[in-house]
Protein backbone atom coordinates (compact mmCIF):
# COMPACT_ATOMS: atom_id res chain seq x y z
CA UNK A 1 0.00 0.00 0.00
CA UNK A 2 1.31 3.45 -0.93
CA UNK A 3 1.12 5.85 2.01
CA UNK A 4 -0.62 8.93 0.65
CA UNK A 5 -2.10 10.27 3.88
CA UNK A 6 -0.90 9.96 7.46
CA UNK A 7 -3.25 10.89 10.31
CA UNK A 8 -2.20 11.65 13.88
CA UNK A 9 -4.57 11.04 16.78
CA UNK A 10 -2.88 12.94 19.59
CA UNK A 11 -0.52 15.77 18.75
CA UNK A 12 1.73 16.39 21.71
CA UNK A 13 5.51 16.06 21.82
CA UNK A 14 5.68 12.66 20.11
CA UNK A 15 3.07 13.41 17.46
CA UNK A 16 4.59 16.76 16.51
CA UNK A 17 8.11 15.35 16.38
CA UNK A 18 7.11 12.47 14.13
CA UNK A 19 5.00 14.74 11.90
CA UNK A 20 7.91 17.10 11.38
CA UNK A 21 10.25 14.25 10.44
CA UNK A 22 7.71 12.50 8.22
CA UNK A 23 7.10 15.74 6.33
CA UNK A 24 10.78 15.71 5.35
CA UNK A 25 10.92 12.02 4.47
CA UNK A 26 7.64 11.34 2.68
CA UNK A 27 5.24 12.99 0.26
CA UNK A 28 2.20 11.96 2.25
CA UNK A 29 -0.39 14.50 3.31
CA UNK A 30 -0.47 14.93 7.10
CA UNK A 31 -3.53 15.53 9.27
CA UNK A 32 -3.74 15.81 13.05
CA UNK A 33 -6.37 15.82 15.76
CA UNK A 34 -5.87 16.46 19.46
CA UNK A 35 -8.53 17.04 22.10
CA UNK A 36 -6.72 20.30 22.95
CA UNK A 37 -7.72 21.63 19.53
CA UNK A 38 -11.26 21.86 20.91
CA UNK A 39 -10.32 24.08 23.82
CA UNK A 40 -11.30 27.73 23.60
CA UNK A 41 -7.95 29.30 24.41
CA UNK A 42 -5.51 29.76 21.55
CA UNK A 43 -2.53 27.98 23.12
CA UNK A 44 -3.16 24.40 22.01
CA UNK A 45 -3.53 25.43 18.37
CA UNK A 46 -0.07 26.95 18.12
CA UNK A 47 2.01 23.74 17.97
CA UNK A 48 -0.12 22.33 15.15
CA UNK A 49 0.38 25.49 13.12
CA UNK A 50 4.14 25.09 13.38
CA UNK A 51 4.07 21.71 11.65
CA UNK A 52 3.07 20.62 8.14
CA UNK A 53 0.02 18.74 9.51
CA UNK A 54 -3.44 20.12 8.86
CA UNK A 55 -5.52 20.40 12.04
CA UNK A 56 -8.71 18.33 11.79
CA UNK A 57 -11.93 19.22 13.63
CA UNK A 58 -12.60 15.64 14.79
CA UNK A 59 -10.98 12.20 14.92
CA UNK A 60 -13.24 11.00 12.11
CA UNK A 61 -12.27 13.87 9.84
CA UNK A 62 -8.63 13.31 10.68
CA UNK A 63 -8.46 9.61 9.82
CA UNK A 64 -10.82 9.67 6.81
CA UNK A 65 -8.91 8.36 3.82
CA UNK A 66 -5.68 7.85 5.78
CA UNK A 67 -3.44 4.95 4.84
CA UNK A 68 -1.57 5.21 8.13
CA UNK A 69 -2.95 6.35 11.48
CA UNK A 70 -0.46 7.11 14.24
CA UNK A 71 -1.96 7.08 17.72
CA UNK A 72 0.15 9.23 20.05
CA UNK A 73 -2.16 10.12 22.92
CA UNK A 74 -1.61 9.86 26.66
CA UNK A 75 -1.67 6.33 28.03
CA UNK A 76 -5.10 6.70 29.59
CA UNK A 77 -6.64 7.69 26.25
CA UNK A 78 -5.26 4.77 24.24
CA UNK A 79 -8.50 2.82 24.02
CA UNK A 80 -10.68 5.89 23.39
CA UNK A 81 -8.37 6.90 20.54
CA UNK A 82 -8.67 3.48 18.92
CA UNK A 83 -12.47 3.57 19.08
CA UNK A 84 -12.61 7.13 17.71
CA UNK A 85 -10.40 6.19 14.75
CA UNK A 86 -12.19 2.90 14.08
CA UNK A 87 -15.40 4.74 13.30
CA UNK A 88 -13.98 6.27 10.11
CA UNK A 89 -10.82 4.45 9.07
CA UNK A 90 -10.53 3.03 5.57
CA UNK A 91 -10.30 -0.77 5.15
CA UNK A 92 -6.78 -2.18 5.64
CA UNK A 93 -5.40 1.11 6.99
CA UNK A 94 -2.38 0.71 9.24
CA UNK A 95 -2.96 1.76 12.85
CA UNK A 96 0.38 2.46 14.51
CA UNK A 97 -0.14 2.66 18.28
CA UNK A 98 2.91 4.24 19.96
CA UNK A 99 1.20 4.83 23.32
CA UNK A 100 2.65 3.57 26.59
CA UNK A 101 -0.32 1.43 27.58
CA UNK A 102 -0.60 -1.94 29.31
CA UNK A 103 -0.62 -5.17 27.31
CA UNK A 104 -4.33 -5.65 28.04
CA UNK A 105 -5.18 -2.11 26.93
CA UNK A 106 -3.23 -2.66 23.71
CA UNK A 107 -5.07 -5.91 23.08
CA UNK A 108 -8.42 -4.17 23.56
CA UNK A 109 -7.34 -1.33 21.24
CA UNK A 110 -6.26 -3.90 18.64
CA UNK A 111 -9.67 -5.56 18.83
CA UNK A 112 -11.43 -2.23 18.16
CA UNK A 113 -9.22 -1.44 15.17
CA UNK A 114 -9.31 -4.88 13.60
CA UNK A 115 -13.07 -5.24 13.99
CA UNK A 116 -13.29 -2.08 11.86
CA UNK A 117 -11.06 -3.63 9.19
CA UNK A 118 -7.81 -1.87 10.12
CA UNK A 119 -4.39 -3.39 10.65
CA UNK A 120 -3.23 -2.74 14.21
CA UNK A 121 0.49 -2.52 14.95
CA UNK A 122 1.57 -2.34 18.56
CA UNK A 123 4.60 -0.08 18.99
CA UNK A 124 6.83 0.63 21.97
CA UNK A 125 9.27 3.52 21.78
CA UNK A 126 12.20 2.34 23.88
CA UNK A 127 13.94 5.67 24.47
CA UNK A 128 12.99 9.33 24.82
CA UNK A 129 11.70 10.66 21.50
CA UNK A 130 14.50 13.24 21.57
CA UNK A 131 17.20 13.47 20.37
CA UNK A 132 16.80 10.52 17.98
CA UNK A 133 13.29 11.53 16.95
CA UNK A 134 11.90 9.29 14.16
CA UNK A 135 15.00 7.11 14.46
CA UNK A 136 14.34 6.24 18.11
CA UNK A 137 14.29 2.46 18.73
CA UNK A 138 10.77 1.06 18.38
CA UNK A 139 9.55 -2.48 19.02
CA UNK A 140 6.77 -3.64 16.69
CA UNK A 141 4.29 -6.23 17.88
CA UNK A 142 1.20 -8.11 16.79
CA UNK A 143 0.14 -10.21 13.78
CA UNK A 144 0.69 -7.31 11.32
CA UNK A 145 3.97 -6.07 12.78
CA UNK A 146 6.32 -8.04 10.54
CA UNK A 147 4.64 -6.75 7.38
CA UNK A 148 4.63 -3.20 8.72
CA UNK A 149 8.36 -3.16 9.44
CA UNK A 150 9.24 -2.51 5.79
CA UNK A 151 6.60 0.24 5.57
CA UNK A 152 7.98 1.89 8.71
CA UNK A 153 11.58 1.80 7.50
CA UNK A 154 10.59 3.27 4.14
CA UNK A 155 8.99 6.21 5.97
CA UNK A 156 12.12 6.87 8.03
CA UNK A 157 11.56 4.76 11.15
CA UNK A 158 15.00 3.30 10.65
CA UNK A 159 15.21 1.65 14.06
CA UNK A 160 11.71 0.19 14.11
CA UNK A 161 12.03 -3.58 14.29
CA UNK A 162 9.69 -6.54 14.45
CA UNK A 163 9.61 -7.87 18.00
CA UNK A 164 6.79 -10.37 18.41
CA UNK A 165 3.59 -11.58 16.79
CA UNK A 166 2.12 -11.96 20.26
CA UNK A 167 -0.10 -9.03 21.12
CA UNK A 168 0.87 -7.18 24.28
CA UNK A 169 4.49 -8.36 24.45
CA UNK A 170 6.03 -5.13 23.09
CA UNK A 171 3.90 -3.17 25.55
CA UNK A 172 5.14 -5.34 28.41
CA UNK A 173 8.77 -4.63 27.47
CA UNK A 174 8.10 -0.89 27.40
CA UNK A 175 6.28 -0.72 30.72
CA UNK A 176 8.70 -2.93 32.61
CA UNK A 177 11.38 -0.49 31.42
CA UNK A 178 9.23 2.43 32.54
CA UNK A 179 9.10 1.11 36.11
CA UNK A 180 12.85 1.71 36.21
CA UNK A 181 13.14 4.91 34.16
CA UNK A 182 10.15 6.82 35.55
CA UNK A 183 10.88 5.37 38.97
CA UNK A 184 14.41 6.78 38.94
CA UNK A 185 12.99 10.19 38.01
CA UNK A 186 10.64 10.00 40.98
CA UNK A 187 13.39 8.83 43.32
CA UNK A 188 15.77 11.60 42.26
CA UNK A 189 13.04 14.22 42.66
CA UNK A 190 12.15 13.08 46.17
CA UNK A 191 15.78 12.71 47.19
CA UNK A 192 16.80 16.17 45.94
CA UNK A 193 13.80 17.91 47.50
CA UNK A 194 14.82 16.55 50.88
CA UNK A 195 18.58 16.87 50.32
CA UNK A 196 18.20 20.56 49.46
CA UNK A 197 16.42 21.13 52.77
CA UNK A 198 19.35 19.62 54.64
CA UNK A 199 21.99 21.21 52.40
CA UNK A 200 23.48 17.85 51.39
CA UNK A 201 22.53 17.68 47.71
CA UNK A 202 26.11 17.92 46.41
CA UNK A 203 27.27 15.08 48.65
CA UNK A 204 24.33 12.91 47.56
CA UNK A 205 25.11 13.59 43.89
CA UNK A 206 28.79 12.76 44.46
CA UNK A 207 27.85 9.46 46.09
CA UNK A 208 25.59 8.58 43.17
CA UNK A 209 28.52 9.05 40.82
CA UNK A 210 30.46 6.47 42.83
CA UNK A 211 27.57 4.02 42.65
CA UNK A 212 26.41 4.63 39.06
CA UNK A 213 29.12 6.54 37.17
CA UNK A 214 27.81 9.28 34.85
CA UNK A 215 29.62 12.09 33.00
CA UNK A 216 27.55 14.74 34.82
CA UNK A 217 25.23 13.42 37.52
CA UNK A 218 24.28 16.89 38.68
CA UNK A 219 23.00 17.90 35.25
CA UNK A 220 21.42 14.48 34.75
CA UNK A 221 19.50 14.86 38.01
CA UNK A 222 18.29 18.31 36.89
CA UNK A 223 17.19 16.81 33.56
CA UNK A 224 15.27 13.96 35.19
CA UNK A 225 13.51 16.32 37.58
CA UNK A 226 12.65 18.67 34.72
CA UNK A 227 10.99 15.81 32.87
CA UNK A 228 8.69 15.14 35.82
CA UNK A 229 7.70 18.82 35.86
CA UNK A 230 7.11 18.93 32.10
CA UNK A 231 5.42 15.56 31.63
CA UNK A 232 4.37 14.48 35.12
CA UNK A 233 0.67 14.11 34.29
CA UNK A 234 1.42 12.04 31.20
CA UNK A 235 4.00 9.95 33.03
CA UNK A 236 1.53 9.30 35.86
CA UNK A 237 -0.95 7.87 33.33
CA UNK A 238 1.79 5.70 31.86
CA UNK A 239 2.73 4.40 35.30
CA UNK A 240 -0.91 3.60 36.04
CA UNK A 241 -0.77 1.40 32.95
CA UNK A 242 2.51 -0.05 34.20
CA UNK A 243 0.89 -0.83 37.54
CA UNK A 244 -1.92 -2.60 35.71
CA UNK A 245 0.59 -4.64 33.70
CA UNK A 246 2.52 -5.59 36.82
CA UNK A 247 -0.64 -6.59 38.68
CA UNK A 248 -1.71 -8.70 35.69
CA UNK A 249 1.62 -10.53 36.07
CA UNK A 250 0.69 -11.43 39.64
CA UNK A 251 3.07 -8.91 41.24
CA UNK A 252 2.01 -6.18 43.66
CA UNK A 253 2.82 -2.85 41.91
CA UNK A 254 4.08 -1.02 44.99
CA UNK A 255 6.88 0.85 43.21
CA UNK A 256 4.78 1.70 40.16
CA UNK A 257 1.98 3.09 42.32
CA UNK A 258 4.42 5.22 44.32
CA UNK A 259 5.86 6.57 41.05
CA UNK A 260 2.35 7.50 39.91
CA UNK A 261 1.96 9.75 42.96
CA UNK A 262 5.34 11.47 42.66
CA UNK A 263 5.00 12.04 38.89
CA UNK A 264 1.45 13.37 39.18
CA UNK A 265 2.49 15.68 42.02
CA UNK A 266 5.37 17.13 39.99
CA UNK A 267 3.11 17.74 37.00
CA UNK A 268 0.60 19.56 39.19
CA UNK A 269 3.24 22.07 40.39
CA UNK A 270 2.92 23.89 37.05
CA UNK A 271 6.52 25.15 37.04
CA UNK A 272 8.87 26.16 34.24
CA UNK A 273 10.96 23.03 33.77
CA UNK A 274 13.76 25.10 32.19
CA UNK A 275 14.28 27.11 35.39
CA UNK A 276 18.03 27.24 36.04
CA UNK A 277 20.40 24.63 37.40
CA UNK A 278 19.62 21.81 39.82
CA UNK A 279 19.51 23.95 42.94
CA UNK A 280 17.42 26.69 41.33
CA UNK A 281 14.95 24.13 40.00
CA UNK A 282 14.63 22.31 43.34
CA UNK A 283 14.29 25.62 45.21
CA UNK A 284 11.45 26.61 42.87
CA UNK A 285 9.74 23.29 43.57
CA UNK A 286 10.14 23.67 47.31
CA UNK A 287 8.78 27.22 47.19
CA UNK A 288 5.74 26.11 45.20
CA UNK A 289 5.11 23.19 47.56
CA UNK A 290 5.30 25.53 50.56
CA UNK A 291 2.90 27.96 48.87
CA UNK A 292 0.44 25.16 48.09
CA UNK A 293 0.65 23.95 51.68
CA UNK A 294 -0.13 27.43 53.02
CA UNK A 295 -3.09 27.79 50.67
CA UNK A 296 -4.38 24.44 51.91
CA UNK A 297 -3.89 25.52 55.53
CA UNK A 298 -1.17 22.93 56.10
CA UNK A 299 2.13 23.77 57.82
CA UNK A 300 4.98 22.78 55.42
Amino acid sequence: MTIRKIAFIGFGEVGQTLASDLAERSRAALAAFDVKFLESRAGPFVPAEKTPAISAPSPSACVAGADLIISAVTAGSTLDAAHSAADAMKPAAWYFDVNSASPQTKIEAADAVEMAGGRYVEASIMSPISPRRIEAPILLGGPHAQDFEAVAKALGFRNAAFYSQERGKAAAAKLCRSVVVKGIEALISESMLAARHYGVERDVIASLDDLLPHPDWREHARYMISRTLQHGARRAEEMQEAARAIADAGVEPWMANATVMRQAFAGALDLDHHAGDLEVLVDAMRARIASMSREAGVTP
